[in-house]
């Protein structure tokens, strides 16, 4: 999947979260060598069971009409840590306290923070330094070549005349 396409993705279930007034959201983009299985995490709290449920229907529903379905989800019938796993994303709706217990900021402290509109801008493109073209090298090969080949008929011409 395009990388612009994953931090749509994730800007979607920010939003979401933040209808539904979710508190103190953290948007991490994980290292990959630390982290083979996903890209961001996204994680914020509620202040009830009902309102950690609210917001995860919240981000299944926007995700959903955006046609995204998560491959995975944890935690529906207890409300105090509801998982949604989107492959790429993974969205982490804590109460309060299972949020300090888990801590999940410092376990991936290596993580680099993102805001909302950086997610909402395109990613910035790579600097790449240009190659010599494969065609200038084969043109002036086949330069090359040509010039060799007129002096041999030349040197071949100048034998028979003489």
């Amino acid at each position: 999947m395009k990388h612009d396409e994953i931090r749509a993705q994730v800007a979607i279930a920010v939003r979401a979260c933040m209808e539904k007034k979710a508190e103190d959201i953290s948007i991490l983009r994980l290292d990959a060598q630390a982290s083979g299985f996903t890209d961001y995490f996204v994680i914020c709290s509620a202040a009830n069971p009902r309102q950690v449920q609210a917001i995860g229907d919240e981000v299944d529903e926007k995700l959903s009409k955006a046609g995204y379905e998560p491959s995975h989800v944890e935690g529906r019938n207890q409300a105090e840590w509801l998982l949604l796993d989107y492959v790429d994303f993974v969205v982490h709706i804590f109460s309060e306290s299972a949020r300090k217990f888990y801590d999940l900021e410092r376990l991936w402290k290596t993580a680099t923070r993102v805001e909302l509109a950086d997610l909402e801008k395109p990613a910035p493109k790579k600097a790449t330094v240009p190659a010599k073209s494969a065609p200038a090298k084969k043109t002036a090969k086949k330069a090359v070549a040509k010039k060799s080949a007129r002096k041999t008929t030349a040197v071949k011409r100048a034998k028979k005349g003489s």
